[in-house]
């Protein structure tokens, strides 16, 4: 519970209901309630709810404060520990003080630039697997299968293993996890009353142990030399003792969770966003067929991309992957001239800030043109950030946006996307931005339409 006794006067915010504030609003609300608080009330807003009292930040220098400049005095904190425990246990997303510090540097090689090369030729060769099942006027699910390729990508590039008889139950897991974690009830009541909600994230967090276990097992008799999980296996603590299984278990689950969700929700969005832009979809093409002809992409060719890697920032910048970043106080500070007892917690969300139109014109337009050298000098700092900042800034995000360039540049050389429905995609604020609905998209191969129109 925040201490609040010193305090003598709150940022302006919405007054809330009797005994829970306005915790259902925030909850509810979703990101358009962060978006009309902003709108508002401004850079710094209040609210209090039925344990505490929640601070918004959107101004890209008070964020700063909070992950970069004095983010010592900011933990995660009890609510997110609350939310993602259940799932992630105390891996690195989790972990605090040096529990993380340990995880991060046993994690940390797996993500080196010279490391992360070695994966370009398997992302590449496990896109072009995907195709092998495309075929010309097919419908699909473009998010079922971008989760799938991303979970097999992050599975053989970090875990060494062929995860096939795996995949139903890990996105069955994962998919009834995430929307649990946005119950109402989860928030009001206490954590031993038993809910609907609580029962799938256990049922949820008890399927990924038996996956993980069996990988462990795997790695126990043939280690590998690069892969974490073996390296967590040969890891010790600094007293000399192995990692607990319970440890290895955590830090391979959030692995696996975080590392394929974020990155193919963002191509999700990428493709809707292309679907609904053809001019840009056709600058894409156009500098794929420049630069690679016939030849899938390599790491070498990625700077020859330039307009590849626009097309997913601004992809990022609008349904950015994971939507809000929580950090709770662990002591008094000062923000915007505000005074920010110890205990409260302080909501910094990317959707709201990547939209603001003082940071960029016409912000609610797909234009990848607007990523210049000059733009970006021009940002504030922190005015993007889908991979947070700070010593917490996402240990993925060289792989993420390799990932996504790759997978990009190899489906676009081949396909075509249409959008099936002309219905906007809602966004579901998980821990990610979801969206609330499949994502259909009839397939056009484009070898077989040139064949056409040559025939003409």
């Amino acid at each position: 519970m925040s201490d609040q006794s010193a305090v003598d006067e709150f940022p302006p915010g919405p007054t809330g209901l009797p005994v829970v504030g306005a915790m259902p609003y925030s909850v509810l609300g979703g990101l358009d309630f962060r978006e009309r608080m902003a709108e508002e009330y401004g850079d710094i807003v209040h609210w209090e709810t039925h344990r505490d009292h929640v601070y918004q930040l959107n101004d890209p220098e008070f964020i700063g404060h909070v992950l970069v400049h004095n983010n010592t005095n900011y933990v995660k904190g009890e609510q997110f520990q609350r939310l993602l425990g259940p799932l992630l246990g105390n891996g690195i997303l989790n972990s605090e003080g040096e529990a993380w510090r340990r995880n991060r540097h046993l994690v940390q090689p797996s993500f080196h630039p010279d490391q992360i090369q070695r994966y370009a030729g398997m992302m590449t060769d496990l896109t072009e697997d995907m195709l092998d099942d495309w075929s010309d006027g097919q419908t699909r699910s473009i998010h079922d299968d971008m989760m799938e390729l991303t979970l097999r990508i992050v599975s053989e590039a970090l875990f060494g293993v062929d995860i096939d008889r795996y995949v139903d139950d890990i996105e069955t897991a994962v998919g009834d996890f995430l929307p649990a974690t946005t119950s109402l009830p989860n928030f009001l009541l206490p954590e031993e009353v038993p809910l609907p909600s609580r029962r799938r994230m256990s049922d949820a967090r008890d399927t990924l142990d038996d996956v993980v276990d069996e990988i462990i097992q795997r790695k126990r008799r043939d280690p590998g030399e690069h892969d974490v999980v073996s390296k967590l296996l040969a890891a010790s603590d600094d007293d000399g003792n192995s990692l607990s299984e319970k440890q290895i278990r955590d830090e391979a689950i959030t692995l696996i969770t975080a590392g394929h969700e974020t990155t193919a929700v963002s191509l999700t969005y990428t493709t809707y966003l292309l679907a609904q832009h053809p001019s840009v979809e056709s600058k894409l093409v156009a500098e794929l067929d420049s630069v690679l002809g016939d030849e899938p992409p390599t790491m070498a060719d990625l700077p020859k991309l330039p307009y590849t890697e626009k097309v997913v920032k601004e992809s990022m910048r609008l349904f950015p992957p994971v939507p809000g970043i929580v950090r709770e106080a662990k002591s008094t500070d000062e923000i915007g001239g505000y005074t920010i007892p110890a205990g409260s917690r302080m909501f910094m969300n990317q959707w709201v800030v990547h939209r603001d139109g003082r940071w960029y014109d016409d912000p609610l337009a797909f234009e990848p043109e607007r990523w210049t050298e000059e733009f970006e000098r021009s940002l504030p700092p922190l005015a993007y950030f889908p991979f947070g900042a700070g010593p917490r800034r996402c240990i993925g995000d060289r792989f993420a946006m390799l990932e996504a360039r790759l997978i990009l540049a190899t489906v676009y050389q081949d396909y075509h996307l249409e959008l099936v429905s002309d219905r906007n995609l809602e966004v579901v604020p998980t821990i990610t931005s979801r969206p609330d609905e499949e994502v259909r998209m009839k397939l056009h191969d484009r070898a077989s339409e040139a064949a056409t129109e040559t025939t003409r």
